[in-house]
């Protein structure tokens, strides 16, 4: 039974007839699972003590960071008819490269001559201009040839005014002259008379006496009649003055009108030159919109409008470019319960689609197949879906992305945060907490709280 000997009694004896042997064996069938689940036990204990790295695990997309590297479409500033396409679906093209060519649609534009018409109007307007200035220096002189008559008639007249008052203050004391001549006659009279009554004088010295009075009222009436005259000179060289003020005001006035109306004339024809220098600039610039060109170096990956003949309208997605050249990025949205967890610079391993890995989040440094990323940009405020939106860069100090990688190939990304015991984050998992829980809560409780503002007494 013992197996020391060589020689067997198996043959002999059959140790299945005897009871004792079949207990002792079913005995030693009973340990073997305790065994097992033993060292099974043993495994699992040892592994809950085992570092794992806690992380944070999200699904995005390629993109780029740079506005310029993003796929754009190509449209057309103005409306028109597809007349020919210089380019195809996934044709390599240069910055300037003409891909269609459009012409136009709207009737006020199908004139062939329509810049060379319009040249014409332009040089016809500025040569108005020219005779507009020969009118206004025209009137200009007339304005001043009018002012200068004005000056001397008026000075004319204000001379023969002062001439007027000359002569009314003479004819004034001849009048006193030949008023006191005719006071001296009629006194001489009344003596003469006087001395007639009383026989000392002749009637012949009488008669003399009284044609003298007569004669000197004569002359007095003459010369008042002279005076009046004069006074109306003077009244009528005063009216002719304000006639020739108000007349040449008048004059003077319509001058200066038609002065301004020739200057208003002019403004409008510079405003019109301006405005025919526009329109004809923005013939010729629209005559360059014809030729739609690529706005950067890229390929021509879709066309959406395909037919020859077919119309597009000002703003119309004709074709989408990409850029040949470009930064990726990997756009994550996270939960806003880990958010508080990321911070710029933080490290995260990538997958990405199309490309094998054997991805291990908890040892991060056992996978295969994953790249490495660096936390660029978070958002400030929360995407339409209910996440907020994470950017990644590449990490220059590892491996490359795949240079076969494009945009929009999906990426899925580990943030990854502390390391701890197997079993420390079993029982997080189990009890819903954050990965950097104690963390968390510490920085809840360390905020600083303003102080409540005192009432007014």
């Amino acid at each position: 039974m013992l197996n020391i000997s060589k020689n067997s009694i198996r043959k002999y004896i059959r140790l299945s007839d005897f009871k004792a042997y079949e207990l002792v064996k079913q005995s030693q069938v009973k340990q073997l699972p305790l065994l097992v689940m033993l060292i099974c036990f043993m495994v699992l204990l040892i592994g809950l003590f085992l570092p794992w790295t806690q992380n944070i695990d999200a699904k995005g997309y390629v993109t780029t960071r740079q506005p310029e590297q993003h796929p754009q479409a190509i449209q057309s500033v103005i409306s028109g008819r597809i007349s020919d396409w210089f380019k195809r679906e996934g044709d390599h093209v240069n910055k300037g490269d003409t891909i269609l060519y459009i012409t136009d649609v709207k009737n006020e534009y199908f004139d062939p001559k329509l810049v060379e018409r319009t040249n014409e109007q332009l040089l016809a307007k500025q040569s108005s201009l020219n005779a507009y200035d020969l009118k206004i220096n025209a009137l200009k002189k007339q304005y001043d040839a009018l002012k200068s008559t004005y000056r001397l008639k008026r000075r004319q007249t204000f001379q023969k005014i002062e001439q007027a008052r000359n002569k009314i203050s003479m004819d004034s004391i001849d009048l006193k002259a030949f008023k006191n001549n005719l006071d001296i006659a009629t006194n001489q009279l009344a003596r003469t008379e006087d001395l007639y009554n009383k026989g000392l004088k002749s009637l012949s010295e009488l008669q003399d006496k009284q044609y003298k009075q007569q004669s000197a009222q004569a002359k007095m009436s003459v010369q008042k009649n002279k005076l009046y005259n004069q006074r109306n000179s003077l009244s009528i060289l005063n009216i002719e003055l304000l006639a020739i003020e108000q007349e040449y005001a008048d004059k003077l006035a319509k001058s200066q009108s038609d002065l301004q109306t020739a200057v208003s004339a002019k403004l409008e024809g510079i405003a019109t030159v301006s405005k025919l220098e526009n329109t004809l600039s923005n013939y010729k610039q629209r005559q360059n919109y014809y030729y739609i060109t690529a706005p950067q170096t890229g390929f021509i990956t879709k066309i959406i409008k395909k037919g020859i003949g077919e119309t597009v309208k000002a703003g119309t997605d004709i074709a989408i470019i990409v850029p040949d050249e470009y930064d990726l990025a990997v756009e994550i949205y996270l939960k806003p319960n880990d958010l508080p967890l990321l911070s710029k610079g933080q490290h995260v391993r990538l997958r990405f689609d199309g490309w094998p890995a054997i991805v291990i989040s908890g040892w991060p440094e056992s996978s295969t197949g994953v790249f490495g990323g660096t936390i660029v940009a978070i958002d400030q405020f929360i995407s339409q879906n209910g996440y907020y939106r994470v950017l990644i860069s590449p990490d220059e100090t590892e491996k490359q992305w795949p240079d076969q990688l494009r945009v929009g190939a999906g990426a899925e990304a580990f943030i990854l945060l502390n390391e701890v015991p197997v079993w420390y984050e079993v029982w997080r998992q189990l009890n819903g907490f954050p990965p950097n829980f104690y963390q968390a809560n510490k920085g809840i409780n360390s905020l600083k709280l303003k102080p409540p503002i005192k009432s007014i007494k």
